[in-house]
């Protein structure tokens, strides 16, 4: 049978690439859009008025912020997906028995390794502080994080690729954007440092894309992300390059192994103790997730 000629004619073909390009591209310019421009609605109006009017204080002020970017980035997203997309945002929907698997899994994946390395020597206890208060701070300022971006890599730029390449090509993009977005988290580390960070992240992001594919859900993911954030946290070790929380974690800790084994200045995600078992179960996941038939093909 003779090829079809649609398929084979670059006169026809060109014109519907462009058709689908242009079409993603309008279509993460208008969902940056509705995020983005919902958080500085908050920041630059909301915040600013609430000041202005009642001088609630920087600690009350701080909650109205949270919130306030909390509620119109989603609020923001389901709006873009209705009015653009023309169908719910089902993907926001709160389905709590996943959730609980995901915080769970997300704390035991990373959880995991770390005791590994303190059970090596890779990591020592230097003192035991105790739990501080202030965690409850620092743990909604990691669950709205891992939200924004989950929301931005997974639910956004994901599924607007998705629709354009098929599934396996759209995981691999928002993986490798999703690493690039981290090098500002290691802006004075080595060429080894850098390249280590990059695939630790990019295997991260294929993970939590993969637990997207499979659940649909944007909430599956947050609560993975934000448990193993929090888990990375309460170890004493540095959180993605950042050694701001430190000093509230619950436990003290120095590193006493080599950089490839702690992670170095990144943090556990780095080691590539970490790297070698989140490596497996993404792996796992994603085919899991290809043999429940959960992979999509490009729309036409």
């Amino acid at each position: 049978m003779a090829p079809d000629i649609a398929e084979t004619d670059p006169a026809r073909t060109s014109p519907a690439l462009r058709r689908v390009a242009l079409r993603t591209l309008l279509a993460l310019l208008l969902g940056a859009i509705a995020v983005f421009g919902a958080i500085a609605l908050v920041r630059q109006g909301l915040v600013p008025l609430v000041d202005a009017l009642f001088h609630p204080g920087p600690a009350a002020l701080s909650v109205v912020r949270r919130i306030g970017i909390t509620m119109s980035v989603l609020g923001g997203y389901a709006a873009y997906v209705r009015l653009f997309e023309r169908r719910r945002a089902t993907e926001l929907h709160l389905q709590p028995l996943r959730l609980a698997l995901g915080g769970v899994g997300g704390a035991s994946m990373i959880g995991v390794p770390i005791a590994l390395l303190f059970a090596l020597g890779a990591y020592q206890v230097v003192l035991f502080r105790g739990a501080s208060p202030a965690l409850w701070g620092v743990a909604a300022l990691i669950l709205i994080a891992a939200m924004l971006e989950e929301l931005v890599y997974r639910a956004l730029l994901f599924r607007v690729l998705e629709r354009a390449t098929g599934t396996a090509v759209a995981l691999v993009a928002q993986a490798l954007v999703f690493a690039l977005a981290h090098l500002e988290n290691l802006a004075h580390g080595s060429a080894a440092d850098i390249a280590t960070m990059l695939a630790s992240v990019a295997v991260l992001g294929l993970l939590w894309g993969g637990l997207f594919v499979l659940s649909r859900n944007l909430w599956v993911g947050v609560a993975h992300h934000a448990a193993w954030n929090f888990t990375i946290l309460l170890s004493g070790v540095p959180l993605s390059g950042i050694d701001d929380w430190r000093a509230l974690a619950p436990l003290e800790s120095r590193y006493a192994g080599p950089a490839w084994l702690t992670g170095g200045q990144f943090g556990p995600e780095s080691s590539l103790l970490a790297i070698a078992a989140t490596t497996l179960a993404t792996a796992w996941l994603l085919r899991w997730a290809r043999r429940r038939g959960c992979f999509r093909r490009r729309e036409a």
